[in-house]
C-alpha cells in the first residue's frame, strides 16, 4: 500500500469522474451501437475541423484494477478460455441475456453467452464496435 496522499484534500474526491475514450475507426456504428442499442444517454456532442465525439453517459464509474492471474480467472468463469486484452469494459444491465441478445443484433460478436458466476452474476462476453471486448453483468442477488 502507498503511503501517497490523494490530490484532493478533506472528504472531496481526487477524481471526478472516470471518462473512458474510444477511437472507433467506424464512428456511427459505434455511436449507434453504444448509445441507441445499450442505451447510454448522450452528454453531449462535439465537432472539431477533423471530426467529431459524442459523450455518453454510463453511470456510476468504477476502475478495476486486476493481475493477470486473477483476469485469467474471470475469463475462465465468463468464456471458458482466456479471451480478454489489457482492456476490458464491464456495463452493469438489469437483464444481461436481453441486452446480450439486442447487442448482437446490432452487430457485437458474442464470445460466450451469460453464465451464473461464482460471484453471482450473470455474466456474458461480446466483442463490440471500437474494438472494444465487454462483458455484461446483471447482479442477481442472494434470493435467485
Amino acid at each position: 500500500m502507498s503511503d501517497a496522499a490523494p490530490a484532493a484534500s478533506g472528504n472531496e474526491p481526487a477524481v471526478r469522474e472516470l471518462r473512458l475514450v474510444v477511437t472507433a475507426d467506424d464512428y456511427e456504428e459505434a455511436l449507434h451501437f453504444y448509445r441507441d442499442v445499450l442505451g447510454l444517454t448522450e452528454r453531449g456532442a462535439f465537432a472539431s475541423p477533423g471530426g467529431r465525439v459524442t459523450i455518453l453517459e454510463a453511470g456510476r464509474a468504477t476502475l478495476e484494477i486486476t493481475d493477470p492471474g486473477n483476469a485469467a480467472f474471470i475469463d475462465e468463469v465468463e468464456v471458458g478460455r482466456r479471451v480478454a486484452g489489457h482492456i476490458r469494459v464491464a456495463f452493469q444491465v438489469d437483464d444481461s441475456t436481453a441486452t446480450t441478445a439486442a447487442l448482437a443484433a446490432a452487430g457485437a460478436e458474442v464470445v460466450a453467452e451469460p453464465v451464473r458466476t461464482p460471484w453471482n452474476s450473470l455474466n456474458s462476453r461480446l466483442e463490440a464496435p471500437g474494438a472494444l471486448q465487454l462483458t455484461l453483468f446483471t447482479e442477481l442477488g442472494e434470493e435467485q
